[in-house]
């Protein structure tokens, strides 16, 4: 693979030593320019062509679907992943009896949730009991870069029907996911991160079982199975078709998703698994270094470093760092490295010069 070619989509790392991808990835060249097709394209025609912008977002359902092995009706645009939580708690409308059950350390998406209950992962399946409505939590923790193991999990509460929401926007573009292997109900991703894209491009995959019970609670004028013909709007109570696309509603924002077409596309040519061996590559070789440099570390399995050097202020570390354009993140006390695969061994160096002499 021609790595040194692929980094020269991303003209900031010419000038900085980005390791910090699990709060924004850079996004590539060929996605800024499909944004700047879509604009010239609207021009050109004024938009009288926006009904076949639809037809182009069932393409990038298609991607999206080669992607995560699911089908293209599998899948809805959303903004974020907190839409598609908020989607689905609105749909499934739990009780003030009943609860929904996340982890320790989550994501504040679901730790805000009022029926929420935290507990560590070595407990969640004795935490499941007969008024659980969802369990819900991220394939990779941004905090702690925990990525727990879902075989078990996925098998203990399909016994129990008790729907699995997986949250892959720390996941999905750098580590591999396939649904047929790992049937979650519902798996949102925000592609500002792995996937590279704007803010507010994102998707949710929903498993046609799911579907079935799950009803829509955004309802626009995309709603009704017949939305296209756009010079009879149906007037009566909508009739939705049985795909994921009947949760989104309305208008879609179609610049961000040109621009999460062209990476996913371009990921799914380079190699979904050629790009998780070389993020994981990166990532135990920046372990390595800053163990080297006396910092406490876990391996836990993915792409996301968390570092701990006792007595060090990390977030003060992270912006003497920045100074020196040198970009990890702080959190919660700790370094957090992240790269993805525009990534190289220079990078790990510059990092690792530039903590010698903090240090």
């Amino acid at each position: 693979m021609d790595w040194l070619s692929i980094r020269r989509e991303f003209p900031a790392l010419e000038h900085w030593t980005y390791l910090n991808t699990a709060t924004y990835g850079q996004m590539p060249l060929r996605a800024v320019e499909a944004m700047t097709g879509h604009s010239k394209r609207r021009d050109e025609f004024a938009t009288t062509d926006f009904l076949a912008w639809y037809t182009d977002a069932d393409r990038m359902r298609a991607s999206i679907a080669r992607l995560i092995h699911a089908e293209p009706a599998d899948i809805a645009f959303m903004p974020n992943a907190a839409a598609a939580l908020s989607n689905v708690l609105s749909g499934i409308a739990p009780r003030p009896d009943e609860n929904i059950i996340t982890l320790d350390d989550e994501f504040p998406n679901y730790l805000y949730q009022g029926l929420a209950r935290k507990v560590p992962w070595e407990q969640l399946q004795d935490s499941v009991d007969d008024g659980t409505r969802l369990v819900a939590f991220s394939e990779v923790n941004y905090a702690t870069g925990f990525r727990p193991p879902l075989s078990d999990l996925v098998k203990f509460l399909r016994e129990r029907s008790v729907p699995l929401f997986l949250d892959g926007s720390q996941s999905v573009g750098a580590l591999t996911f396939d649904v047929t292997k790992t049937p979650v109900d519902v798996l949102a991703v925000h592609g500002y991160k792995w996937l590279m894209s704007p803010t507010g491009a994102g998707f949710m995959y929903v498993s046609p079982a799911f579907r079935k019970k799950l009803p829509p609670n955004i309802i626009g004028w995309r709603s009704h199975h017949d939305w296209r013909n756009v010079d009879r709007l149906h007037s009566g109570t909508p009739e939705f078709k049985d795909a994921a696309e009947k949760y989104e509603g309305g208008g879609l924002p179609f610049h961000l998703l040109y621009a999460l077409e062209a990476s996913v596309d371009w990921m799914l040519d380079i190699g979904p698994e050629a790009i998780e061996k070389r993020v994981l590559e990166l990532a135990s070789c920046a372990r390595s270094i800053l163990r080297g440099l006396g910092a406490h570390i876990e391996d836990t399995g993915s792409q996301i470093v968390i570092a701990g050097f006792p007595g060090k202020d990390a977030s003060a570390m992270a912006r003497t760092l920045r100074e020196q354009k040198v970009v990890v993140a702080a959190r919660h006390g700790r370094l957090r490295v992240s790269p993805h695969f525009y990534n190289d061994d220079e990078d790990l160096k510059r990092m690792e010069m530039a903590l010698k002499s903090l240090l």
